[in-house]
């Protein structure tokens, strides 16, 4: 039994040994993944992730008669809404607004223009009652004025100064008569005024008890041509819903997009805006189906960025205008964006893994009589493959993962490192932006 459990133990030992041995072999093969610099041409792509929307969309929006001012609606609620991506045809039913409101407002408009009319019957009769007295004023003083010139016709033969006061009569009566006639105009004038405004009043306020009506009429919300319903976003980037607030200044409810003509709208962060341009070349690829690969081109490139959500971040808006027409297409689905921004020649590149960085430079490790850490000056660089301006000539061998025992190896290529902060703070100095790009952290 003994020998029996030595040889066991002997077994068991050396198959340790093997194992071992197998694992260091393998690690230590682990450990010499390379490559080398190449030189060549090298292309390079800016990758986005977009949605499809039409280049071109009809709008359904709130009816122009809300934005009158005779109306003064300023928001009125979406109570019912078809299924959005339904297929409409010109004139089929789309949506319903909050009729409550419009009947609220209508009924106190129609409160507003029954006051408005006995206001001006009130006002008639108070204008015939008060022409009718300055009218009878007028007689009176005409009457006057004929008993002065009777009494100054039998003062013939009286005293000078009888009939002086007789004549100054008659001038006193027919001046007065005369100023009840311009009183009478002058009334009358002012009471025409009050009557203009009161009609004017009473014209807008039928106005927009009229519209109102024709407003209450247009609340069934109905396709302007046919074409798939999209719903709308509000100014949060939220879409319209059934419960949804909409404003004359934010009246789109949804769109009746051109399912011919497609773009995929993206957004570019700000490091790589500068390499986009419009007219370049783009492969298009559809999440839905992988299988698709559509041509596109850049037609606009935004001019303002706006921040990422919880970053310091800036993106651009980007559109692509998809090449041809697809019946599978539909808008809000996902693309990827391989964007063409420029092929560079006799260049010399490593894949982008072989590159490490810190706060200040970048680096690779090259097999120098061992290895070193060797700064380098990067250019360009694609999804693969980045530029070697500095640091590196053509067949240098690159080791791709970290070697052990960082800190016994050395750093060279520091002339390089210099140049880059020279060119630092003349850029800082200038004004222009000094852009940081790396792939790994220096640990």
């Amino acid at each position: 039994m003994n020998k029996r459990r030595i040889y066991l133990l002997a077994g068991a030992t050396g198959l340790i040994l093997i194992v071992l041995i197998l694992l260091m072999t393998r690690k230590s093969g682990e450990d010499e993944i390379t490559c080398q610099v190449k030189k060549g041409t090298i292309e390079v792509k800016v990758h986005t992730t977009g949605q499809l929307e039409s280049e071109n969309s009809e709008n359904i929006v709130l009816p122009a008669v809300l934005s009158s001012q005779n109306v003064r609606i300023y928001e009125i609620k979406i109570t019912d809404l078809i299924e959005e991506g339904s297929v409409v045809d010109s004139g089929q039913y789309i949506a319903t607004l909050d009729h409550k409101v419009i009947e609220e407002v209508l009924t106190t408009a129609r409160l507003e223009l029954e006051t408005a009319l006995s206001t001006i019957e009130d006002a008639k009769l108070d204008s015939n009652l008060s022409l009718s007295n300055y009218r009878d004023q007028i007689a009176n003083s005409q009457s006057d004025v004929e008993e002065r010139k009777i009494v100054l016709a039998e003062s013939a033969y009286e005293s000078p100064s009888v009939i002086r006061r007789a004549e100054m009569d008659v001038t006193k009566a027919q001046r007065k008569l005369e100023q009840d006639i311009k009183g009478l105009a002058m009334r009358q004038r002012q009471l025409d005024s009050q009557m203009e405004r009161r009609n004017i009043d009473l014209r807008q306020k039928q106005k927009r008890v009229d519209e109102l009506m024709q407003l209450y009429d247009a609340l069934i919300i109905k396709a302007p041509k046919p074409g798939m319903v999209i719903y709308a976003r509000d100014r949060f980037g939220i879409k319209i819903q059934i419960g949804s607030v909409l404003t004359p200044w934010s009246p789109i409810i949804a769109t009746l997009p051109d399912m011919t003509k497609m773009i995929s709208q993206t957004y570019v962060n700000e490091i790589d805006i500068a390499k986009i341009k419009v007219g370049q070349k783009v492969n298009i690829s559809i999440d839905a189906f992988p299988a698709k690969e559509l041509k596109g081109e850049v037609i606009s490139v935004a001019n303002i960025g706006q921040p990422m959500p919880k970053s310091d971040s800036k993106v651009f808006l980007v559109e692509i205008r998809v090449m041809g027409s697809d019946p599978d297409l539909k808008p809000a689905m996902t693309t990827g964006n391989l964007i063409s921004t420029g092929a560079f020649t006799d260049k010399l590149f490593v894949p982008t893994e072989a590159v490490y960085e810190t706060d200040s430079t970048k680096f690779v490790y090259l097999r120098k009589n061992g290895v070193v850490r060797q700064i380098v000056d990067t250019g360009e660089e694609n999804e693969d493959y980045i530029v070697i301006n500095k640091g590196l000539k053509e067949g240098d061998q690159l080791v791709l993962n970290e070697p052990e025992k960082l800190d016994n190896i050395e750093t060279v290529g520091w002339e390089i490192y210099k140049e880059q902060q020279t060119r630092k703070k003349e850029s800082v100095a200038s004004g222009s932006p000094s852009r940081q790009e790396g792939n790994h952290s220096m640990r």
